[in-house]
């Protein structure tokens, strides 16, 4: 039953005046509309029915552990004015929930986070999230998997709101992989100027696969609200296309959206704000004996607009493929950003409490697709994805490959499996790019035109397999790529085997709708791969 308010001697405007006193208002106009100030006016919305029943106000709880700290946010729907704003953690000690915590909701965007050291990460240890006296969400906190042998990563990418359904063959098929960790790499909402309302949607349609296990959540360039994102170091953009670099929407809801998706990963590597006093949360996470890099590969990223002289009807999009590489490539461009950069080499050298490193990112490091959007737009070379700018893509991989890491992102909407190449090819980490969760929205193919050397061992018999260079001259050798005509539309998620006994990575690339149950499941054609680290 919703929770509505009236008053017998009095009419609904007054009611709801007197409701809306002492309400705190968003600080910014015209976005998240849905979830702030009188929001229980508001009319119904496609996106997810904010009126729950009081007992679901909680809609979910995600989690990492590392270095033997927990990170847990709480994410509730919209709470009435004359509801509590606090939230309690508890675990369960044989028959009995204990309180551990008790945190303050954040009224913009309605979550909050708990901190807890010295968690022990030995055991598996029921949790469950109180609001009230009647709405909880119970999950468990997994032991730390160290004594396997195989740690398994599932990992997905942009979740269209063109489907706006559940997800509940990802849920039956994930559960039955049973995965250590989650890895959402972006895109989680597509509702620009709704993050909450979005949001909670993505969190109702994954939460049983995150209720139970840690899961890594990063935001991409839909989730602030936007088709591009160069961030450029935090600064003001000028337009939603984001392509003088920065970030159009208030700064108050950017900081919002990144307090809701990553304030339960573990505690930054550098604390410092960016620009508008934006936050960072690159860092990293080690399970298992895997250490994940978690970066940031949009946030410092220079805007091409105004920088390098335009190629095409966009200043990201290169149409000529006549035009001189080397002339987008100038001097004082940014891809990581030096604060990352010091990040990665010091995450890659350490050796401590990992055998395996991985780096997830939001996209890829080079031009893995050719046709954008329809078969009939093919793009020479694109600068939303991170071939460009080359010398900071060069330096990027080079410390993946000092760690001896490879790398895991999304973004794309096609699935692929790279070995980049730096000063010659396959002198670089191997990349796996997931597909997109709903591929519905701007697909993309890889069709190259032209090639250099298309012999490819155990390439299962995909074409236009082997060594290519990108529209940005990046060496890059092509091992599978799963196209929007294929199985699903080439939408799914991919899952990354880390074996520490023989130091190698297994790649697979599952289909949205394949039961994986079934003996007769297929992945994605060209898949798996195996990859030696030694």
């Amino acid at each position: 039953m919703v929770l509505t308010f009236s008053c017998t001697n009095e009419k609904k405007e007054d009611t709801d005046k007197k409701l809306f006193q002492g309400i705190v208002k968003a600080p910014f106009n015209s976005l998240d509309t849905l979830s702030t100030n009188d929001w229980w006016n508001r009319d119904p919305n496609p996106i997810i029915n904010l009126k729950v029943e009081r007992k679901d106000v909680i809609a979910f709880g995600i989690y990492t552990v590392s270095n033997s700290t927990l990170k847990l946010s709480a994410q509730l729907f919209p709470l009435y004015p004359d509801e509590s704003r606090e939230v309690r953690l508890e675990i369960k000690k044989g028959n009995k929930w204990f309180e551990i915590q008790k945190r303050k909701v954040n009224e913009i965007g309605w979550m909050t986070t708990f901190r807890v050291e010295n968690w022990d990460t030995k055991k598996d240890i029921n949790y469950r999230l109180k609001h009230g006296k009647n709405a909880f969400f119970e999950g468990i906190i997994r032991k730390d998997p160290i004594d396997k042998n195989e740690i398994i990563l599932a990992a997905f990418s942009c979740n269209s709101n063109k489907d706006r359904g559940d997800r509940e063959n990802y849920i039956k098929n994930i559960n039955h992989i049973d995965p250590d960790i989650l890895f959402f790499a972006g895109d989680q909402s597509y509702d620009h100027k709704e993050h909450t309302a979005a949001w909670l949607k993505f969190g109702i349609q994954f939460r049983e696969i995150f209720r139970e296990r840690p899961c890594i959540t990063i935001p991409d360039d839909h989730d602030i609200g936007q088709g591009n994102l160069w961030g450029e170091n935090g600064k003001k953009a000028s337009s939603p296309a984001g392509n003088d670099g920065g970030y159009f929407y208030d700064k108050d809801y950017v900081k919002m959206v990144e307090r809701a998706q990553t304030s339960h990963l573990p505690d930054p590597f550098d604390t410092t704000s960016i620009e508008q006093g934006i936050g960072v949360y690159y860092t990293n996470l080690i399970l298992g004996g895997i250490d994940f890099a978690i970066i940031e590969d949009r946030k410092f990223k220079s805007g091409p607009k105004g920088k390098i002289p335009q190629q095409g009807p966009r200043p990201d999009h290169i149409r000529n493929p006549n035009y001189d590489p080397k002339s987008v490539d100038v001097e004082g461009l940014t891809l990581l950003g030096e604060r990352q950069l010091y990040f990665l080499e010091k995450w890659g050298s350490s050796k401590e409490k990992s055998i395996m490193k991985c780096v997830l990112s939001q996209t890829g490091f080079c031009g893995g697709a050719h046709l954008h959007g329809s078969k009939d737009n093919r793009l020479h070379a694109d600068m939303d994805s991170n071939g460009w700018p080359q010398s900071g893509r060069n330096k990027a991989l080079k410390l993946i490959k000092k760690a001896n890491a490879i790398h895991v992102g999304g973004d794309q909407h096609i699935s692929t499996v790279i070995q980049h190449g730096i000063e010659k090819y396959e002198d670089g980490p191997w990349a796996f790019i997931v597909p997109a969760i709903v591929n519905d929205y701007y697909s993309r193919w890889w069709w190259p035109e032209n090639k250099i050397n298309n012999e490819i061992k155990n390439s299962k018999k995909l074409p236009w397999t082997g060594r290519y260079l990108d529209g940005f001259n990046n060496k890059i050798t092509m091992h599978a790529y799963a196209n929007p005509d294929t199985d699903s539309n080439g939408a799914g998620y991919g899952i990354i085997k880390f074996n520490k006994k023989t130091n190698s990575v297994t790649f697979e690339c599952w289909p949205r709708f394949q039961n994986i149950k079934l003996n007769s499941a297929k992945q994605f054609k060209g898949w798996p791969i195996t990859v030696s680290l030694n």
